[in-house]
């Protein structure tokens, strides 16, 4: 709910509609399947609680992670269900998920202009990073890429209220950032090091800490506008450019 209030203004009687489209709980442990590739989904995924991704696997056993998945995060766009899935969805962390039916997120979507407003800016968010990503895989140096996801992970948990201060989950392991930024994990761990010998960040018990965060967006080339968040970070700390 607090993800979708960043892209409409939404009264008690659209937030109770949201709370009531959930048509099951299902809970997923860590590293667990969610949903196959090629299975034909019932279901919208709604994540309540943990961490999930979606990703591609090759017959070769290589594998790329296409995104990330935060609390508050829908895996497929609002109302609409592939014949197929084209991708696979995998828990990262304990998953807590809801199960929405399509044709009552559509219905709850079309009795309220707010509601249909929120959930069209929350897919043109998730294009937005995909397109992010896609110039960080073309683009950025492995740093870069490194720090760029660190700066968006960091912003997307405090925009639901999941970060402190500089502080924030980072549950993914440096293989899994490796699949994630179409790198090597030698790679990740030699610009994990760059990164922290340059005093930006550092990693413990699961946790990121950004020590310079204006630094950190120098050089990763992070810009917060695409993530379209407006207004919605009053008074952050630290203070995020751009908005």
């Amino acid at each position: 709910m607090r993800k979708l209030r960043h892209g409409a203004w939404l009264d008690e009687n659209d937030e109770r509609s949201l709370r009531g489209l959930a048509d099951g709980v299902r809970r997923v442990h860590a590293r667990g399947d969610i949903l196959h590739e090629g299975v034909t989904p019932r279901f919208l995924t709604l994540v309540l609680e943990g961490w999930a991704c979606t990703y591609r696997a090759l017959e070769n056993g290589q594998r790329q992670i296409l995104s990330i998945l935060l609390p508050g995060d829908l895996a497929e766009p609002f109302g609409i269900l592939p014949d197929f899935a084209d991708h696979s969805i995998g828990a990262v962390t304990q998953v807590t998920l809801a199960q929405i039916a399509p044709d009552l997120i559509r219905t709850t979507a079309r009795a309220s202009p707010r509601i249909e407003q929120a959930l069209w800016w929350d897919l043109l968010v998730a294009i937005a990073i995909e397109r992010e990503h896609a110039v960080s895989l073309g683009r950025r140096t492995a740093s870069e890429r490194l720090g760029h996801l660190f700066c968006e992970l960091h912003l997307r948990q405090t925009l639901v209220g999941l970060a402190e201060g500089t502080t924030c989950d980072l549950p993914l392991t440096q293989s899994e950032l490796a699949d994630l930024l179409g790198l090597s994990a030698v790679h990740v761990n030699r610009s994990l090091q760059d990164l922290r010998g340059r005093g930006l960040v550092s990693l413990r018990n699961r946790k990121l800490i950004i020590h310079d965060l204006d630094e950190l967006q120098d050089l990763s080339f992070f810009d917060p506008d695409y993530l379209h968040t407006g207004g919605a970070i009053s008074s952050p700390s630290p203070s995020w450019r751009g908005e």
